[in-house]
This record gives C-alpha cells, structure tokens and sequence, in this order.
C-alpha cells in the first residue's frame, strides 16, 4: 500500500498510524514549551485587555460584558487553533519533514488525521485555561454540567473544523512567510462575529455576514447553552443558534477533508 491511498478510518492500521503521528506530534510540543505556553496565554491577555479596558463601555442587556466575552473568546481561542495548524504545516514542508512522511509506509488518512487528533487534544488545553481564566474574572455558567459539557463539545466540534481548513491552506501555501496572510485574515475573521459585540450594532451587510459566521453561530450556542447574557437574540440566526453551530462545521470538514487529502496526495506529482 503507498502513502497516497486513502483508507477507512475504522481500519486498525490507519488507526495506530494516526495514534502515532498524533504522538509524534505531541512530542515536539514538549520541546518546544514557551512558544506552547505563549499561545495558551494569548487569549488570556485578550481577556484583560478587552474586558478590563474597554469592557466598562459595553452595556450588555441583563449581564455583565466579562459574561458576554469569555464565551465570544472561548470561540476565538479555536479560531487561533487554524492559523497555528498552517503554521505548522508550512514548517513541516519546508523542513522537509512532510516528504519524509510521504516516503513512509503510512496512510494519506493516518498521517493528515493524526496532526487533527493532536491539535484537538491541544484545544482542550486551551479550553480549560480559558475556562479557568473565566472563573478567575467573575465567569460562570448557569444552566448545569451537561448543558455546560454540550457547549465545550461544541467548541471542539469548531475546532475540529478548523483543523481541517488550516491543513488545507497549509498544503496549499506550502511555506511558512505566505501563512502570515492566513495570520492577518484570521482577525477580520473573528472581530466580524459576535465574538465580542452584538452583529446588530454593525451597518449594513455587514451585519448579516457577521451574524452567520460560523463563530458566531457557536458563541449564540455556546452562551444560550452556559445561560450567559446575549444581545438581540430575536434574529433567525440566534434562534436556531445550535443547530447552525452544528451545521457549519460539518460543512467546513465536508469541504476541507477531501481538499486536504487531495492536496496531499498532488504534492508529489
């Protein structure tokens, strides 16, 4: 069997193979641990800044701002996930690592999935020091553990997404300077969302785009689920919030997933 054939992810070898390079990956991050506790930290500044600096100009209907921003950051914190995952994959390619792989008896699945498997792994970390940081400022959920539980999974849902999309472009850009671009649209990307103002306070089209990105679709969920205060939830969009924060992932990864693959498979032709 060659690298480029894609097999069943229920295959037992593909899922060792996928164990293993998800492991392999893991490993580096322990060698690398400032660049790793730099990027857990990150948004944990982001919640000072925004919620202690500006967050005394945000009145949020029946809350507080912290209440309303942890969960629009808890977002963002796995929109970050997508341009570390490009970051990652350019290296890879320029060091000559992803070659290396290619040359290996490995499946096209096992080694694409394994870097997803292990970056979702790193999403929890960064899930549990945000929602420690959150606790930290005054943050709480109110509705119990499972609705709590359904909004942290569908963080990971995003995430998982996302993970298949920063593949994608990794593969497609191929060197580490052209991920900047990735770096620089990630953050129109996220501020035009319900991250952390209401889309109702935008104009125009404006205001449409940014209630139907899919980040925003997950922080409606996520706060519904967590009983967090939100603004103007009387849209289409916020009404049916879980079942989009549902939907557009899955139509992220059934876009993506077979790009990535098929990328990979194209690099050696």
């Amino acid at each position: 069997m060659t690298t480029d054939t894609l097999i069943r992810p229920s295959a037992p070898g593909g899922i060792r193979d996928t164990a293993t390079l998800a492991g392999r990956i893991l490993r580096h991050w322990k060698q690398r641990p400032a660049s790793i506790l730099l990027g857990l930290l990150f948004p944990v500044l982001m919640v000072v800044m925004f919620g202690y600096l500006f967050g005394g100009a945000m009145a949020v209907p029946d809350g507080k701002y912290m209440d309303f921003l942890i969960p629009g950051m808890l977002v963002m914190t796995m929109l970050f996930g997508l341009e570390s995952m490009v970051v990652a994959v350019t290296t890879d390619a320029a060091r000559g690592v992803t070659e290396r792989l290619r040359a290996m008896p490995v499946t096209t699945t096992a080694i694409l999935s394994g870097r997803g498997v292990a970056d979702v792994l790193n999403a929890v970390v960064g899930l549990a020091v945000m929602v420690a940081c959150g606790l930290v400022v005054g943050w709480t959920t109110h509705h119990g553990v499972l609705p709590t539980l359904a909004g942290l999974g569908l963080l990971l849902w995003l995430r998982f997404a996302f993970a298949w999309v920063g593949i994608y472009l990794g593969l497609l850009l191929r060197t580490p300077e052209s991920a900047v671009a990735v770096q620089v649209l990630v953050w129109p990307i996220g501020f035009l969302s319900s991250a952390f103002v209401s889309p109702a306070t935008m104009p125009g089209w404006l205001n449409t785009v940014a209630t139907f990105n899919p980040l925003s679709s997950t922080a409606t969920a996520i706060r519904d689920l967590f009983g967090n205060p939100m603004w103007n939830a009387n849209d289409w969009a916020s009404q049916h919030a879980i079942p989009l924060a549902l939907a557009w992932p899955a139509a992220l990864t059934a876009i993506f997933l077979p790009l990535a693959a098929r990328q990979y498979r194209a690099l050696g032709r």
